[in-house]
């Protein structure tokens, strides 16, 4: 045996609280705590290994130094295979590290140049999750996933096959104290974890539950450790815990897996056992004399409060070796190398030490086959076997139309991956292969063709962009790194091309400008957009402007009579400012429409619709008669565009408003015109000025000074006396069949226009605007629900039947935003045609980067995503939106499926099915929305299906569907 203390493995003289050595033995990883925040480094192992490397000034020895934890880290864990290292510390994160490709050496921030960086090492994932102090960490077998442990009295299982992308398996509660340790089983069934509560619990990996609780060995144990590392066994037979008492005496337990027994231990050390680390190899040795096989056994090394070391065989009843007074403080961690000759152990005094033994004192490792043959005999199935299996395979399917099911999914990813670019294998530890995986070349063929005029053209050649990450690292010093740039000729080969090349300006074909109606209908319905609800009826939104201001000069009025004013000076200063800004007199043609676009809020998509501008500084306050809102306005003149019905041979109608008209008599009258195609059809007079209109083929409407509003039809008839109500109109607008009105004292009218039915009577706003907040806009969607938009960016419609206001949360809004589907709403709001994504995407701009604002308790990611969801299906239900509907009800249906949450799935897929037996007293309906709701369960029982766990589920329902369908 040899020992070894090298002093320039080192935290400046700050402790050091974990250790662990990568998978090839190349390096080893640190951590603890730095200057001023927590401290991983990568050191090179060779100079601890060979005294001339140690010597050679061309070999490194740290590779590189990562302090991106702002607090003390307290274990750092390499992957399996050697992927990627996980390290966990005070600041309550989990930091996944991964190599970099293509840096060269850099300097460590702060180091003024002296700290060098070998290698280059970059977080791939932050994972956020706990509470408190994160003291432990664990990868499993086959690197599926990733287990943490903090002081918040739980265990965190993290799929690592996602990363960088982040997804918490389980959380494991049960330890009532902090937890300071967990273990994997090498078989892959069980994982243990150690508290302070006094206990040890081994959890399956099968459903994530308790599979047992050991108390009696932790009964007089306290809490004097900082951490509790305890460990598995290379063969499964044993876990040795951390600090246990006996006899008032600190032990080591060795709990046996065979009945989770308790009655050995390891004794022997004065204070609290901190750490427990097994041998990653299985050992063979003649121990009896006159033996005839050598005898299998494992090798663990046991750290102390007491500033010693101890190895022990399994096969041996007192220790191989007992090493005193190694550290001036406690020993925090320990690991080995892969070769099982080798052991580095760190301290809380900053120090490391090594130490080596030959196979005569610690015995000959037995081969790969024979660890499977142990596999074999103790477990049925070789430990390659038993360690890939996912939770998912060790069920069993109780069905033939889940066995239906599940071929189906497999075929469907086999013709997925058949259209798919063949992927690269990994180059890692434990891999199917032993080739490497090279980066991505460039295409090296470029084409160069000639116009007509002799001048040569040559085809962009894409790039494919190479990946910033890379995969396990190879030992350092294995190779030199080849670069980009070399002595060496090009290989790029030009492809001439004999034709002569001349630049094709192509037009779109009708056909690609628009799908037809058959293509939009076999599309999937993850894909369907929501039909139009909102979109405007008109060619040309109506400018319907605030009373303002007279200008000082008539120029001035010409030029701006159709901009939103306020009445306020600053307002308008505010306005003059946003025209410099828009542009000066470069831009020649500007339109009409683009200062008022400008200066307007963001136009809503229903029909003539009137808003409040946003520019406006008028404040709403609750009087006690009511709102006081801003009345809308015209100037003497303004014209707004009609569309006829779809299909129509008619062209355009233009409904013109002419305030002011002095007769002969000198009296003053405001009038209506409607011209079609050039000639005035008819003529409405009114003795009030007109102060807004709207309309669509159903219907014209006039607001006036006088607190009334006229109604006409298409073709000129009025078709009911004026209307009067108690204030002036602020918002005025139609769709489809129906008209709204908001009165300035708050006041929601709603009424159907053929039958001219009242659907909302005098509805008060003062349920939702109160101090400060003021009205930005109003409209009305298809299906005659009010959307009211206040500045404090909040969504409102009524539900006559409940008789209540109901809130539409927006995508900037947190519930939103961290949710698990906070991306399924439609990116591109032109196109998205559905009532619910048009109002949720009129966003502003801090909301389109909210999502990489907000952070989570992933505790609580699961009851943030189920309620977004829940949002959306019952919004998409009180707006009628149907293919909206069915959009979120398939995708709640499939997330409650994935999380496996059974009783809400239960609840959902009974109403759907509705009752077996038809009964009088039975009020269910066969209908949502127009869709026949077994239609729609026998669409969503695939998705509960495809969860294994659920199989029970989807066959009840499927059984009962198909009886009452039959």
């Amino acid at each position: 045996m040899k020992l070894l203390k090298p002093a320039w493995v080192t935290h400046d003289g700050k402790p050091i609280f974990s250790i662990d050595i990568h998978p090839d033995g190349s390096r080893f990883a640190t951590g603890g705590q730095g200057e001023d925040s927590g401290k991983v480094v990568i050191w090179n192992m060779a100079p601890v290994e060979h005294e001339e490397s140690e010597t050679n000034e061309n070999v490194p020895r740290m590779l590189c130094t990562m302090d991106n934890h702002i607090a003390c880290v307290n274990c750092v864990r390499w992957s399996n295979n050697g992927k990627y290292l996980a390290s966990a510390g005070d600041d309550k994160l989990i930091m996944i590290w991964q190599t970099s490709r293509y840096a060269g050496p850099s300097t460590t921030f702060g180091t003024g140049g002296s700290t060098v960086n070998a290698e280059q090492w970059r977080c791939a994932a932050t994972l956020r999750g706990h509470s408190g102090d994160v003291l432990g960490l664990a990868w499993s077998p086959t690197d599926n996933w990733l287990a943490s442990c903090s002081i918040d009295n739980s265990i965190i299982i993290w799929n690592a096959l996602k990363f960088p992308a982040i997804e918490q398996v389980a959380v494991l509660k049960g330890h009532t104290g902090l937890v300071k340790g967990v273990t994997w089983d090498p078989v892959g069934k069980y994982i243990a974890s150690q508290s302070d509560d006094r206990t040890l619990r081994i959890w399956r990996t099968l459903d994530w539950q308790s599979e047992t609780v050991v108390k009696e060995p932790f009964v007089e144990a306290g809490g004097t450790t900082h951490v509790l590392r305890l460990d598995w066994s290379p063969d499964g037979f044993y876990v040795v815990s951390a600090h246990a008492m006996n006899n008032s005496g600190p032990t080591a337990q060795i709990i046996e897996r065979d009945g989770w027994a308790t009655n050995m231990d390891f004794v022997g050390h004065r204070k609290a056992v901190t750490v427990a680390r097994f041998n990653p190899k299985i050992f063979a040795k003649k121990i009896k004399k006159g033996s005839s096989s050598p005898q299998q056994y494992s090798c663990c090394a046991i750290g102390s409060r007491d500033r010693s070391l101890s190895i022990w065989l399994t096969a041996l009843k007192r220790p191989l070796v007992v090493l005193h007074d190694l550290f001036k403080n406690s020993v925090m961690d320990i690991s080995w190398t892969p070769s099982g000759t080798g052991m580095l152990c760190c301290s809380w005094d900053g120090t490391v030490a090594y130490t080596t033994f030959t196979h005569e004192e610690i015995g000959q490792p037995i081969t790969d086959e024979e660890k499977n043959g142990v596999f074999k005999k103790f477990y049925g199935k070789s430990a390659k076997s038993l360690t890939s299996s996912t939770n998912e395979t060790n069920q069993i399917i109780e069905s033939a139309a889940i066995l239906r099911l599940q071929q189906q999914k497999e075929n469907a990813k086999k013709s997925l991956l058949q259209h798919e670019t063949p992927s690269k294998t990994l180059n890692g530890i434990g891999g199917n292969s032993n080739s490497t995986q090279t980066p991505i070349k460039p295409t090296n063929k470029q084409i160069e063709t000639r116009t007509p005029d002799g001048r040569r053209r040559i085809t962009p050649i894409f790039l494919a962009p190479q990946p910033e990450m890379g995969e396990a690292p190879l030992p350092f010093g294995a190779g030199n790194l080849a670069f980009s740039t070399s002595t060496e000729r090009s290989s790029i080969i030009v492809e001439k091309s004999d034709s002569n090349f001349s630049p094709d300006v192509s037009k779109v074909s009708s056909d690609e400008k628009q799908l037809s109606s058959k293509e939009k209908d076999k599309r999937p319905l993850s894909q369907i957009q929501p039909i139009s609800a909102l979109d405007s009826t008109a060619s040309d939104k109506p400018k319907i402007h605030k009373e303002k201001a007279k200008d000082s000069t008539e120029n001035d009025k010409t030029k701006e009579k159709d901009i939103h004013k306020s009445k306020s000076a600053s307002s308008n200063e505010k306005v003059k400012k946003r025209l410099d800004l828009g542009g000066g007199p470069s831009h020649k043609r500007k339109r009409k429409d683009d200062v008022s676009m400008r200066l307007a809020p963001p136009p809503p998509p229903a029909a003539a619709v009137t808003t409040v501008p946003s520019t406006t500084t008028h404040s709403i306050h609750v009087q006690p008669t009511g709102l006081n809102l801003q009345a809308l306005t015209i100037d003497k003149q303004y014209s707004m565009n009609i569309s006829p019905v779809e299909g129509s041979p008619e062209n355009d109608i233009i409904i013109e408003v002419e305030n002011n008209v002095v007769t002969s008599s000198g009296v003053s009258l405001h009038r209506l015109r409607c011209i079609k195609s050039g000639q005035l059809t008819w003529e409405a007079v009114n003795s009030s000025r007109i102060i807004a209109i709207t309309g669509n083929s159903n219907i014209v409407c006039s607001a006036c000074a006088d607190c009334s509003i006229n109604l006409y039809s298409l073709p000129g008839r009025k078709l009911l006396p004026s209307l009067v109500f108690d204030a002036k109109a602020a918002v005025l607008t139609c769709n489809g069949e129906y008209l709204m009105l908001v009165t300035c004292r708050g006041s929601l009218y709603i009424w159907k226009i053929p039958e001219i039915s009242t659907v909302i009577r005098n509805e008060s706003l003062a349920a939702i605007i109160s101090g400060s907040v003021t009205l930005t806009s109003g409209n009305v969607t298809e299906e005659g629900f009010p959307i009211v938009t206040l500045s404090n960016n909040k969504l409102y419609t009524f539900k006559p039947d409940l008789g209540c206001w109901l809130s539409i949360p927006r995508r900037e809004d947190p519930l939103t935003q961290l949710s698990d589907h906070h991306s399924c709403l439609p990116q591109d709001g032109r196109h998205s045609k559905g009532p619910l994504a048009t109002l949720q995407q009129q966003k502003n701009k801090a909301g389109s980067q909210a999502n990489r604002i907000f952070q989570t308790d992933p505790t609580l990611q699961q009851s943030t995503t189920i309620s977004h969801l829940e949002n959306q299906v019952n919004l998409s239900l009180a707006l009628k939106s149907s293919t909206e509907y069915r959009f979120w009800l398939s995708t709640y249906l499939r997330y409650l499926a994935q999380e496996g949450i059974e009783n809400k799935l239960r609840e959902i897929c009974d109403d759907l099915l509705g009752p077996l037996y038809k009964s009088k007293t039975n009020n269910w309906q066969s209908k949502i929305l127009g869709v026949c709701k077994r239609k729609l369960l026998q669409e969503i029982l695939p998705v509960i299906g495809s969860n294994l766990r659920l199989q029970r589920l989807f066959t009840e329902y499927q059984e009962q569907l198909d009886t009452l369908i039959t």
